[in-house]
């Protein structure tokens, strides 16, 4: 998961300052995993801000008035979505609550899903990360973000996991097949540890493998419960910008490891090998599991490396406005990382093209992103992918703005990268995503994410995934923290958080702009 996070919300005066502080999030969960000494990943699910449950808590002015029009069409899109959706032989999964996601921009611009563990269930909001394959959540935390001060200075705490308390916990023994390295076992019933470096510095997650139950229900109108045994890290020490922003309750990776959590769904026969994320305009998003798409959808194939696979895919020309250029690079396709990271030659042809086509003057002030305008950029990026088949970014431009909402620039959103090319979530915005692991292949849809019922599904065949590990960075430790969002800005998004009833937690965070992490 290379999630490197960045929030674009202050005042003009601190504006520079801020983005200093943020300079540090936006390595986030950088690549996650260069060293991962454990397992890693499993699934969950996202809530949109205009479901009943957002409406009833939040009273929000922006959601849809109960009885409008509005509100009657997300009520019957919701309908569909339950009464028709699939007609293949396996029944897609998703969480217990739904298979809503947010983007939260308070945590990083990243999206985020309400999971259930154990018994009696307890709730997270993890982030979801592409990039990465071990789900982790804070367990008996000597170092970690317990919860969130409000800006009214009331705390609303976080459920932090703990095996004692739950009646199918087990402790996953050195001599498992979760366990990577087992060579270093002192005994084969002896804890398996595990640790995750990330690439955004001195950013790390700890602690021993356990194994409960996930929650979930079939994606369907008889929405049946599904109780998924699966692997995760007991995370007991956070560091980096786990204490500070980014992945506060969890993160759940969803790579190509033999562990994650695609993969154990797969092999246990609950689900087909394959995944879909939905990343609409409006911070609202879908996850689903078995999701195989439409016939049809334009696909590319992943390049997979034996050492660290990933969802890497190969770009072979690039299009701004009318410029067009022949150049093939490969680039990882991560949903942990906020923004696209590009080296050169792509990070100079798009940028250079970019803005020899805008008459604006450049914005030199010292911000996150190089190329900046104070009038928003009417131009066109696609991607021809290898294969042949065109990807549009929709929104090719972050808007960066004050804390009253005010935008103040329009910026480019790539930033040049010193390492791995890194599509990020930015990219991703308006398409549905497969992730298709039985064919190798990435496909995609273009999507609002409310209508979005027309899928496939196959019949389950044994995962080929092969064991792996996955790439990352380095930690410093940290006494826990409580979270406080207000001091991070953000960069035009929702937001959402906290604990109380899992279904309540996920809807909190709606207000995570007016929060801050100490």
């Amino acid at each position: 998961m290379a999630s490197r996070t960045y929030r674009a919300h202050t005042s003009r005066t601190s504006f520079s300052s801020t983005l200093s502080s943020l300079s540090v999030i936006i390595l986030v969960l950088g690549l996650s995993c260069r060293s991962c000494h454990g397992f890693g990943t499993f699934g969950f699910d996202f809530h949109h801000r205009f479901s009943d449950p957002v409406t009833g808590i939040l009273g929000y002015d922006e959601l849809p008035q109960k009885g409008s029009p509005e509100y009657y069409a997300v009520m019957t899109h919701r309908d569909r979505v339950i009464r028709g959706r699939h007609l293949g032989e396996t029944t897609p999964l998703t969480f217990v609550y739904g298979n809503d996601t947010y983007r939260i921009d308070a945590f990083g611009h990243l999206h985020y899903a309400n999971v259930s563990v154990g018994t009696p269930r307890t709730s997270y909001i993890v982030a979801l990360d592409t990039g990465s394959d071990l789900l982790w959540l804070p367990c008996d935390c000597l170092s970690c973000v317990k919860g969130w001060n409000t800006s009214d200075g009331e705390v609303v705490d976080f459920d932090i996991y703990s095996p004692n308390k739950s009646s199918t916990s087990k402790k996953v023994p050195c001599n498992s097949t979760y366990c990577e390295r087992q060579q270093q076992c002192t005994s084969p019933s002896s804890d398996c540890r595990y640790k995750i470096n990330y690439l955004s510095a001195n950013t790390s997650s700890s602690g021993i493998v356990v194994e409960d139950m996930l929650h979930m229900i079939t994606d369907d109108v008889k929405q049946q419960p599904v109780e998924a045994p699966i692997a995760f890290g007991c995370g007991r020490i956070q560091t980096g910008i786990f204490l500070s922003g980014a992945a506060p309750n969890g993160l759940l990776g969803l790579g190509m490891d033999a562990v994650s959590i695609p993969t154990m769904l797969a092999k246990q026969g609950l689900a087909s090998d394959s995944f879909s994320m939905c990343f609409g305009i409006d911070g609202s998003g879908r996850i689903r599991f078995g999701d195989n798409g439409t016939a049809g959808q334009p696909e590319t194939p992943f390049y997979v490396r034996d050492i660290y696979p990933t969802y890497n895919i190969t770009v072979t020309q690039i299009a701004v406005g009318e410029s067009v250029t022949d150049l093939e690079f490969y680039a990882i396709w991560d949903s942990g990382t906020s923004f696209t990271y590009l080296n050169d030659p792509a990070y100079t042809q798009i940028s250079k093209s970019f803005n020899s086509a805008i008459k604006d003057k450049r914005v030199t002030d010292d911000l996150p992103f190089e190329y900046c305008y104070t009038v928003s950029p009417n131009q066109t990026l696609n991607l021809t992918m290898k294969g042949g088949k065109q990807y549009n970014v929709i929104h090719p431009h972050v808007a960066l703005s004050d804390g009253e909402g005010n935008i103040l620039f329009y910026c480019l959103g790539v930033v040049k990268s010193d390492d791995v090319n890194i599509i990020g979530q930015n990219f991703m915005t308006g398409y549905r995503i497969i992730f298709d692991r039985e064919k190798n292949v990435l496909g995609w849809r273009g999507s609002d994410c409310y209508n979005d019922e027309e899928t496939s599904t196959l019949a389950i065949s044994p995962s080929k995934s092969p064991p792996s590990k996955s790439p990352a960075a380095s930690p410093t430790i940290d006494p826990e923290a409580t979270a406080n969002t207000s001091k991070i800005p953000s960069a035009t998004p929702n937001s959402v958080s906290p604990k109380l009833s899992s279904f309540t937690c996920a809807f909190i965070m709606v207000l995570s702009a007016i929060f801050a992490i100490v």
